[in-house]
């Protein structure tokens, strides 16, 4: 059985008691991959589906308005309590993370993961996982963040450097041993690899249209690795990266007060053997 590793477990002290705070901020702009990925996964009425990192529950709650039979997870105790509360009695939401799930081998008829390969520490352990737990037959379906980054990724860190922020000197990240590219051709290898068939990978684009103090509010309560860059930086400087994100974001406002920020996913599916 795999067992959580040490990006893991910094992962899981990343994300303790912040589920307001990503669904104020990032929630949205993960949730448009949700329709495609549980049709990339085959999900319809009737289907027994697995949603592993359901966070607030977008994906999940998805798939409940489908007529599936939904079993949703989240590692994070604060982002179970906020799905329980979305799905309320239409779907089971339980504490769990990948690469060990407590369900029972083919258990479900379809398995989707939403940007969570981005935040396990042994990609192919999760997938090999996810694979235990659904039936021969059908569908797994995943998200990530590719790389290179979209623009919408690439401004943050953009202003983080024009404001001359300073970088901790230790940053957690996957084992490289145990990493893929986070390519087209990276994540179809990385499925095949664990012995899923009919791999399938498609770029989605889009333009997230945001409020730009929802979108200022992620990394300013320490959401994900840019939360860590800011809380890492003095008080002086979060007044520096905040006047620079003003003027750097300037662009991408719209006449409404939005910000309209391109970026793209890349989708990928297998069937289970």
């Amino acid at each position: 059985m795999a067992t959580a590793t040490t990006f893991d477990d910094h992962e899981r002290s990343r994300w303790a008691g912040r589920s307001a705070a990503y669904e104020r901020s990032f929630a949205p702009l993960c949730a448009f991959t949700a329709g495609a990925l549980l049709d990339a996964a085959g999900v319809e009425a009737g289907s027994r589906v697995l949603d592993v990192g359901t966070g607030p529950g977008t994906v999940a709650a998805l798939a409940c308005g489908r007529d599936a039979l939904v079993t949703a997870v989240d590692a994070e105790p604060s982002m179970v309590d906020l799905a329980r509360r979305r799905l309320a009695e239409a779907g089971a939401v339980h504490q769990g993370a990948l690469p060990d799930l407590p369900f029972p081998d083919r258990c479900f008829d379809a398995a989707v993961a939403n940007f969570v390969m981005n935040h396990v520490g042994h990609p192919a352990a999760a997938l090999r996982e996810l694979r235990r737990v659904v039936r021969p037959g059908s569908r797994i379906a995943v998200t990530i963040w590719p790389y290179p980054l979209p623009p919408l990724q690439q401004l943050w860190g953009q202003i983080f450097d024009a404001a001359g922020g300073r970088r901790p000197v230790v940053m957690h990240k996957v084992d490289p041993a145990r990493d893929f590219p986070r390519t087209a051709e990276g994540l179809t290898t990385l499925l095949a690899d664990v012995g899923l068939g009919g791999v399938q990978c498609d770029t989605i684009t889009w333009v997230h249209r945001t409020d730009p103090e929802d979108w200022w509010s992620g990394p300013a309560n320490g959401i994900g690795a840019l939360g860590m860059l800011m809380e890492s930086q003095p008080p002086e400087m979060i007044v520096r990266i905040r006047e620079t994100y003003d003027k750097l974001t300037a662009a991408y406002r719209g006449d409404d007060g939005l910000l309209a920020l391109p970026t793209a996913a890349l989708l990928a599916s297998a069937v289970v053997a």
